[in-house]
């Protein structure tokens, strides 16, 4: 990877099956576990008011963001104040705060399925959110199905997998990094993402790195309007790692930072083991593990 820039794709061109664009991509999944987007479905307009949103809750009183603090839950729904997940267990948690939101099915046990919490403020908060994540969801839809056909999977079945998707809509919010943050301080530390596919939008504001194969660090940033995409543990898994999930991080520096990742994950009964191994590993089992591993409320109760 470290001789292999991460490609910024044309999302419509991918989708359309241009057959330079999907060669692209095949590396990309395969070497480096990182692409970047453009001319995606979403307007600019769109995602700014998302991201302004989720800031304005962000910048609210602690005791007014307290009511929907996904501390008090089982889930991972609701605000998660800074230092309420530890993504690397050799660093200090992430002096980030997140709001989760996700897939909801009624009447499930599961926690990956939970009922939403959502604040009273900022007053359109929800709608906002809601309309988002679905337009997210049916683009991350695409665009899975578009790069696993490229990379010679059936797509149909793994379209097929996704009818109640444990998907994961996210706003991340890294103030400036403390002065007093040493070395195992992160905005948050170095992990790879746990499921599919990462559908990542950006403020902007330089911080993520990805991690080279042969070692050090590669910026990646996108402006308003353009995604990252990257790859989970899950797919790696599903596909025998003709997909990559890479390690990266966010130091944090001197600037508020945002982003706004979507976790594209299949139903919770999916198999996600190698298609043929004979194994089976169902979806839930693996990413409900990684959770209880990071979350600290759901760590302290298992």
């Amino acid at each position: 990877m470290s001789e292999i820039e991460i490609p910024r794709i044309d999302a419509q061109a991918l989708l359309a099956g241009d057959e330079a664009v999907v060669e692209q991509v095949r590396v990309a999944a395969r070497e480096i576990g990182f692409l970047t987007l453009h001319n995606t479905p979403i307007p600019v307009a769109d995602i700014q008011e998302v991201f302004d949103t989720y800031r304005a809750f962000f910048l609210l009183p602690a005791a007014q963001k307290e009511a929907v603090n996904m501390a008090r839950t089982g889930s991972n729904r609701g605000w998660g104040a800074a230092g309420s997940e530890q993504v690397d267990p050799d660093a200090n948690p992430d002096y980030k705060q997140v709001f989760d939101s996700g897939f909801e099915v009624e009447g499930s046990e599961l926690a990956t399925y939970a009922p939403n919490l959502w604040p009273e403020d900022p007053e359109d908060f929800r709608i906002v959110v809601e309309n988002y994540y679905a337009r997210a969801l049916a683009f991350s839809g695409e665009l899975l199905e578009a790069i696993v056909g490229g990379i010679g999977e059936d797509s149909n079945y793994f379209r097929a997998q996704f009818e109640q998707p444990m998907a994961l809509m996210r706003g991340n919010y890294y103030p400036p990094r403390p002065a007093s943050a040493g070395a195992k301080d992160f905005g948050i530390a170095t992990h790879t993402d746990y499921g599919c596919l990462t559908l990542l939008a950006m403020d902007g504001t330089p911080g993520l790195e990805v991690r080279k194969r042969g070692g050090g660090w590669i910026p990646v940033s996108a402006p308003v309007g353009e995604y990252v995409v990257n790859f989970g543990e899950m797919l790696e898994m599903w596909t025998e790692k003709r997909v990559v999930a890479t390690p990266h991080r966010v130091i944090g520096g001197d600037a508020e930072r945002m982003s706004l990742p979507l976790f594209f994950n299949p139903s919770a009964q999916t198999n996600v083991a190698p298609i043929g191994s004979g194994e089976v590993i169902h979806a839930v089992d693996h990413l409900q593990k990684r959770f209880d591993e990071t979350y600290l409320h759901l760590k302290d109760k298992s």
